[in-house]
């Protein structure tokens, strides 16, 4: 997504009472603050209601929201978070504004029970989607049409991106990030954030059972390993022996530990390696896709294709830009990309969870 002449509006809707303290202020962390140092564009970030003035959030906090939903109309970003009580079903003029937004072409991202609004705006009949896991049943039973992944951390649809609980909100606004603006920009974000940089969709939202320390350091030992030798050809039997445990015990752990098998894991490694390389060096498609372990040029614009929906080839030119006067707007499938909206319906990101180690 090319960086703007004119502030990104950004807006988040709420309600009174029905807004979740935590969702806003990571919103507010995300949009709120200039960060085109970091490679951002600007934001014109703000809280918009269908009746603005004082309103309250779940912790019955005050907050003051000066624009109504007018703003709505003129947002290249809606976020929605999570609708804290979502037997209070939106009203109309809300609901339509939501669709009206959606119409345009605005990208819109759902925290949490956020995307019971979503479902009831009629936005995501068809789609797979995901909330806070305690409610993933409560929105399959009302919303049918609808296919529900109760297991993942966030799902893009491309113009909709919806999100689990809590603090799946931050890795979601930072898949966001690292999508339209490029996985420099989403790591310093990280960093000035002090969260971790990436953790995939298909993540799991809550670990079976904690893990020993002395445990957690031998994994992480293994882990930091697999990271700077991503070239080589790194099995789950490498990596348990390496581990000291057999491949079964390893990979039990491995996912009881992370929420992720070896094998997502270390794709998403050589995905994160290979934006790297392709945003900050003029290495050849080939010698990248060797440098990160995919092994064939072929292999690694498979997996692009798969994962982040664009060739290598695209995405460099998209990013490498960013440096400059700004990129173009990414090319999918003969569609321009306005607003972090791609010009198909089918998810761009797979959430996938318990592949094959």
């Amino acid at each position: 997504m090319a960086l703007p002449d004119r502030p990104l509006v950004v807006t988040v809707l709420v309600a009174d009472r029905l807004v979740a303290a935590f969702g806003l202020g990571v919103c507010n962390e995300v949009f709120g603050y200039d960060r085109t140092r970091l490679g951002l564009p600007r934001f014109d970030f703000a809280l918009a209601a269908e009746h603005p003035g004082v309103l309250h959030t779940d912790t019955g906090i005050g907050v003051v929201v000066q624009h109504d939903l007018a703003r709505v109309d003129r947002s290249d970003i809606l976020l929605i978070t999570a609708w804290e009580d979502f037997d209070a079903d939106p009203s109309p003029r809300l609901l339509d504004a939501v669709r009206r937004a959606h119409a345009r072409g605005a990208l819109i991202v759902s925290h949490c029970t956020g995307v019971f609004v979503l479902a009831a705006a009629g936005l995501l009949d068809g789609r797979r989607v995901t909330t806070h896991w305690k409610w993933t049943g409560e929105l399959a039973t009302r919303y049918p049409h609808l296919e529900v992944d109760p297991s993942v951390l966030y799902v893009d649809n491309g113009q909709i991106i919806t999100g689990a609980g809590t603090a799946a909100g931050v890795d979601a606004l930072l898949h966001l990030i690292r999508r339209e603006w490029g996985a420099n920009a989403a790591n310093a974000l990280a960093r000035e954030m002090v969260v971790p940089p990436h953790r995939d969709g298909g993540q799991a939202q809550f670990i079976d059972a904690p893990v020993a320390a002395c445990e957690d350091d031998r994994l992480g030992a293994v882990l930091e390993w697999a990271q700077k030798h991503l070239a080589e050809d790194i099995s789950v039997d490498l990596l348990a022996r390496r581990a000291l445990m057999s491949p079964r015990s390893f990979a039990r752990r491995f996912k009881a530990t992370t929420g992720t098998t070896p094998h997502a894991w270390l794709l998403g490694q050589r995905l994160a390696a290979a934006e790297a390389l392709l945003e900050d060096s003029d290495a050849p498609i080939e010698e990248i896709a060797r440098l990160v372990g995919f092994g064939t040029a072929a292999g690694l614009r498979e997996q692009f294709a798969r994962r982040r929906g664009v060739s290598p080839r695209a995405y460099r030119q998209t990013f490498r830009a960013t440096s400059g006067a700004g990129p173009a707007a990414l090319q999918l499938d003969g569609h321009r990309s306005r607003a972090g909206r791609v010009g198909r319906d089918e998810p761009l990101v797979e959430a996938e969870l318990g592949q094959p180690a």
